[in-house]
Formats: structure tokens, C-alpha cells, sequence
């Protein structure tokens, strides 16, 4: 660590308003979402980081919730039996089913539920001990799923529509349009092959991103003013760590939500008979 006060980081226990060291240097920036390797080496490509393991523990966390609560089921349900019902009920009728239709969207149903809960866990691990970070709001993860969703979205539109009906989907193809028919194609073909995975990941990364920046800032700073007069600051710190913490577990659950709905819209479009 720098023997200059000013570079004494306001993560340091020592680090206090009055007492020489600064904030405004080492406040949340980018170098928050930067971990290194737990195993191999970062400079290779190839290792092992906090956000893997999380998402790795995620994942973990949700197939064995679902397997307790549903490997011996039962016509009265348990307790964990009832929240895992009513977790996949809640998708299943007021997204897929609303989104898609009954007929057509009970064979997306557990795709769409096990993305919503792999998003939303990915997400909680932002107000969790320890752990304290989104996975999500690194951008690599929203956007492999976003191309997950694209990927489906562009095969299904190809085995629903066919080679012509897909090049008119993507394009809104409509001959009504007249003289500014290939505009409007030029632009729906780059909204629908290029804007749409990438607007799918950045809307759910910038919102995870944006709220744990703002998380680390007022909790830092809760600790960083506390010393004379600055306790009365830390106080008022304090309470917007603790709203921002009950705000972001809306959000948290918000996004998760709009991710697969739009995911749902995708899929109804590619299903849709275009005219």
C-alpha cells in the first residue's frame, strides 16, 4: 500500500473523513467488478474467479432446491413443495402462458422457469454475505444468455417459418409499406439480428451494474465518514444502504422477469404467421 495518505483505500479499516486519507480516488469504479483468479492464471485465460464460482454455486443452489421439493411429491404439498410450486406456476401461467399460449408455450415452460431462477440467483448474490457481488453485472454472463435466447429465437423462427418466412419475420417484410419498403427491412433486419441480444443483455447487466455501484458507495461511505462530525453523514449513509439494499431486491427480481418475457416475446414472434 502507498505510504502517501491521500492513496489509502476506503475499503481500509483505518481510512476515515478527518483523518488525511481520501474517497473520491478509490471510490466504486470498475476496479469493483475486477477479482483475481482463486485457481489458475488470469494473464492465460485460463482460471477460476469469484463470479465463476458463484454461478457455478448458483446453479447448484437451484437444481437442488428443485430436486428436494420435487423428488418425492406430493397431492399435499410440503412447504418447500408449495414454494417451488408456486415459483413455477407464477412463470409458468403468468409468463409463458400469457406470453405464448397454453398450447404452444407448455414445452417452453421449463426453459423459461430455469432461466428465471438461474437470472434471479445470479442476481441475489448481490445482497448475500460474503458473497455481496452480482454476477450479472458482468456484462459476459447476460450476454451469453441473451445469445442463448437469440440462438433459439433464430432456429425456431427457421423451423416454424422456413427459409423465405424467415428473412421476412426478421425484416417485416410488408409490400403495403410501398417506396420506403427497404428501409423499413433494412432497419427491422438490423433491430431483429443485432439491437435485440444485444439491448436483452445490456438492459439486465447496466441495471445490476448501476445498483451494486450504488450499493458499494453509500456502504464505503457509511464507514468512511464515521468519525467526528461525519457520523451524522454515516448515519444518513447508512439509511440509503438499507433502502438501496430493499430496492435491489426488487430490481433484482424485476429483471430477472423482464429477461424472460422478453425471452417469451421472441419466441411467440418466431411462432407468429407473418402476412
Amino acid at each position: 500500500m502507498s505510504a502517501d495518505p491521500t492513496q489509502v483505500l476506503a475499503f481500509d479499516t483505518n481510512c476515515h473523513l478527518f483523518d488525511g486519507c481520501g474517497f473520491a480516488e478509490v471510490s466504486p469504479g470498475l476496479h469493483s467488478f475486477l477479482f483475481q483468479p482463486l485457481w489458475g492464471d488470469g494473464d492465460s485465460n485460463l482460471y477460476f474467479n469469484k463470479t465463476m464460482l458463484l454461478a457455478l454455486l448458483g446453479s447448484v443452489i437451484i437444481i437442488g432446491f428443485f430436486w428436494a421439493a420435487f423428488r418425492r411429491p406430493q397431492v399435499v404439498p410440503g412447504k418447500l413443495q408449495m414454494v417451488a410450486e408456486a415459483g413455477y406456476d407464477f412463470i409458468r401461467r403468468g409468463v409463458v402462458y400469457e406470453t405464448i399460449g397454453k398450447k404452444e408455450g407448455e414445452k417452453y415452460v421449463p426453459f423459461v422457469v430455469s432461466l428465471f431462477f438461474f437470472v434471479w440467483m445470479l442476481n441475489l448474490w448481490s445482497i448475500i454475505p460474503i458473497a455481496q457481488f452480482p454476477v450479472t453485472s458482468i456484462i459476459s454472463y447476460p450476454l451469453v444468455l441473451a445469445l442463448v435466447v437469440y440462438v433459439t429465437w433464430v432456429v425456431l423462427t427457421f423451423k416454424r417459418q422456413g427459409f423465405v418466412g424467415f428473412w421476412k419475420n426478421v425484416t417485416g417484410y410488408d409490400k403495403s409499406l410501398g417506396p420506403v419498403l427497404p428501409l423499413a427491412m433494412l432497419i427491422e433486419l438490423f433491430s431483429n439480428l443485432l439491437i435485440r441480444p444485444f439491448t436483452h443483455a445490456v438492459r439486465l447487466f447496466a441495471n445490476m451494474f448501476a445498483g451494486h455501484t450504488l450499493l458499494l458507495l453509500f456502504t464505503i461511505a457509511s464507514w468512511y465518514m464515521l468519525n467526528g462530525i461525519g457520523i451524522a453523514y454515516a448515519g444518513v449513509s447508512f439509511v440509503m444502504v438499507v433502502v438501496m439494499t430493499a430496492f435491489e431486491l426488487f430490481i433484482q427480481a424485476l429483471q430477472a422477469y423482464v429477461f424472460v418475457l422478453l425471452t417469451c416475446t421472441y419466441i411467440q414472434g418466431a411462432m407468429a404467421e407473418h402476412h
